[in-house]
C-alpha cells in the first residue's frame, strides 16, 4: 500500500465517495428511479442528495460507466426479470420496455443486446424453455 503520496485529503475524499456510492446503489435498488424514462443525471443527483458533479464522477470513475449505461443496466436487469417470469409471458416486449423505463424500442434493443448478447425475444424464449 502506497499511502505516502496521497495524504489525509485523499483518504477523506475516498471515504466520502464510498459513502455516496453506497447511498447511490441502495437508492437504485430500493427506489428504482431508473423506471422513470425521463431520468437524468440532474434528477438523480437531486433524488440522492449527491451533488451532480460528484454523482457523475462516482459513476464514471468508480463504476467505469457513462450515466446512461449505468441506468440501462438496471433497466435491462428489470426487463430480464419480467421476461424470465412465466406469469408475465403474455406481456409484450413493447410493454416491457416501457415498464422498465425505456422510451424507444431501438434504445431498448440496443442496450439489451449489449448487456446480454441476445435480443429480448431470444432471451425470453431461452429462459422460459429452460424453466420447463
Amino acid at each position: 500500500m502506497d499511502q505516502g503520496k496521497q495524504g489525509p485529503a485523499k483518504v477523506q475524499i475516498d471515504t466520502c465517495s464510498r459513502e455516496n456510492l453506497r447511498k447511490l446503489t441502495s437508492y437504485m435498488k430500493d427506489k428504482k428511479p431508473y423506471l422513470d424514462f425521463e431520468l437524468t443525471l440532474q434528477k438523480l443527483a437531486i433524488q440522492t442528495d449527491i451533488p451532480e458533479k460528484e454523482l457523475s464522477f462516482l459513476i464514471n470513475r468508480y463504476l467505469g460507466k457513462h450515466f446512461f449505461d449505468f441506468i440501462n443496466e438496471y433497466r435491462v436487469k428489470e426487463a430480464k426479470d419480467i421476461l424470465a417470469n412465466h406469469n408475465e409471458k403474455d406481456v409484450t416486449i413493447l410493454e416491457v420496455l416501457y415498464q422498465v423505463g425505456f422510451n424507444s424500442k431501438s434504445s431498448f434493443y440496443t442496450a439489451f443486446k449489449k448487456i446480454t448478447n441476445k435480443t429480448p425475444t431470444q432471451y425470453r424464449k431461452e429462459t422460459l424453455l429452460s424453466k420447463n
